[in-house]
C-alpha cells in the first residue's frame, strides 16, 4: 500500500503568458508566470506511480486521473498554468533548474522583465513535523509544541533566502502563498471526527505567516497571498451555503480510506479501499490535505484582487 506524503513532492512549473480575456497580447510584453512549489500548484508533474495519477483523482475534471491532487483543477489553473516541466526536485533544486534555463537562454533577461514568480512552499515541512509520519496511513497528532517556534523561524528564514534568490535571478515580483490553516486540514481534524480544527496546527500556520510577512513587508518586490484567511472564509461560506447534510461540514473530505489504514486512491488486491462522496462539487476538501476543484474555486474568489494585482 502506498503511503506517500502528499505535500512532500515539489515541482517547477512554467506558464508562458497571462493576459485579460479579449485583450491584445503583445508576445514580447506578455506576463510570464514562473511557479515553484508542491502539490497545491502542480498540474501533472509526477510520474504514473504518484497518487495523483490514480482513480478517483480527476473524477470531476477532466473525468480521469491527470496528475492533479484534487478531483479537478488546482490553484494554479485558475491563474493560467496548464503544463509543467520538471518533476519532483526540492525548492533549492527547482531554483537551480530555473537558473539553468536562463543560462541556456530558454528564457531571456528580457522575458524576466515582464514576469512574476509564484511560490508555494513550507506547508508540508511544517505539517510533517506536527504529524507522526512513521506510518503515514495512520498518523497521530503530536500535541506538544516544544521547540517548534525555533523550527518555524528556521523554515521562514530559508524561504526568505529562496525568494530573494529568485528575485536576484531577474524576476521583478515574487509572490508567495502564505500557509493555509493546517489545523483545519482533514488529516488534522479526523481525530475530532472532522468536527473542529486543531488549534495547535492553526497556531503554527499563523506564527509562520506572521514571521513571513514581517520578513518580507519592507520589500515591495515580495507579495504574500493570505491563504489562511482565504481558506477560512471559503470554508465558512461552504458551511452556510451547502444544503446537503452529508457535506454540510466543510472539514469532512470527499474521498477517504475505508479505514484509518487506507487513503484516497488506495487499492489492494484490485479492490478499492476508499469511498468517494456522492457530489464532489459540494465538498470543500477532496482528500486529507487538498481542496476539491470547488474548494479551490472558492479560495481563489476570496483572494480576488490580490491575485489580479500580480499581473
Amino acid at each position: 500500500m502506498d503511503h506517500q506524503p502528499l505535500f512532500i513532492y515539489l515541482f517547477l512549473l512554467l506558464s508562458v503568458t497571462i493576459s485579460a480575456p479579449g485583450a491584445y497580447v503583445d508576445p514580447d510584453r506578455s506576463i510570464k508566470l514562473f511557479v515553484f512549489g508542491g502539490s497545491y500548484v502542480d498540474t501533472g508533474n509526477r510520474d504514473s506511480t504518484a497518487r495523483s495519477w490514480k482513480e478517483p483523482y480527476g473524477i470531476t475534471d477532466p473525468g480521469r486521473p491527470a496528475g492533479h491532487f484534487s478531483d479537478g483543477q488546482v490553484f494554479t489553473e485558475y491563474i493560467g498554468v496548464f503544463d509543467t516541466w520538471v518533476a519532483a526536485p526540492n525548492m533549492t533544486e527547482q531554483i537551480y533548474l530555473f537558473e539553468q534555463l536562463l543560462q541556456e537562454k530558454i528564457y531571456t533577461r528580457y522575458d524576466l522583465k515582464f514576469s512574476t514568480a509564484l511560490v508555494s512552499a513550507s506547508g508540508w515541512i511544517i505539517a510533517s513535523t506536527l504529524l507522526d509520519v512513521e506510518v503515514f496511513g495512520g498518523t497521530h497528532f503530536k500535541c506538544t509544541f516544544q521547540g517548534f517556534p525555533a523550527f518555524i523561524i528556521s523554515v521562514v528564514n530559508q524561504l526568505g533566502l529562496d525568494l530573494q534568490r529568485i528575485h536576484d535571478l531577474g524576476v521583478p515580483q515574487v509572490a508567495v502563498m502564505g500557509m493555509q490553516p493546517l489545523g483545519c486540514l482533514p488529516e488534522f481534524t479526523r481525530g475530532y471526527s472532522y468536527e473542529k480544527c486543531n488549534s495547535t496546527g492553526n497556531f503554527a500556520a499563523l506564527y509562520h505567516n506572521l514571521l513571513l510577512v514581517k520578513k518580507l513587508k519592507p520589500e515591495s518586490k515580495f507579495v504574500v497571498l493570505d491563504m489562511y484567511n482565504a481558506f477560512m472564509s471559503a470554508m465558512k461560506k461552504f458551511e452556510n451555503e451547502t444544503e446537503t447534510s452529508e457535506l454540510k461540514n466543510p472539514l469532512r473530505p470527499c474521498c477517504t480510506g475505508i479505514t484509518s489504514e487506507y487513503r484516497c486512491g488506495d487499492v489492494e488486491n484490485k479492490e478499492k479501499k476508499y469511498n468517494v462522496c456522492r457530489v464532489p462539487k459540494l465538498a470543500f476538501f477532496w482528500d486529507s490535505f487538498h481542496p476539491t476543484q470547488a474548494g479551490w474555486d472558492a479560495i481563489v474568489s476570496e483572494l480576488g484582487s490580490s491575485i489580479i494585482s500580480l499581473f
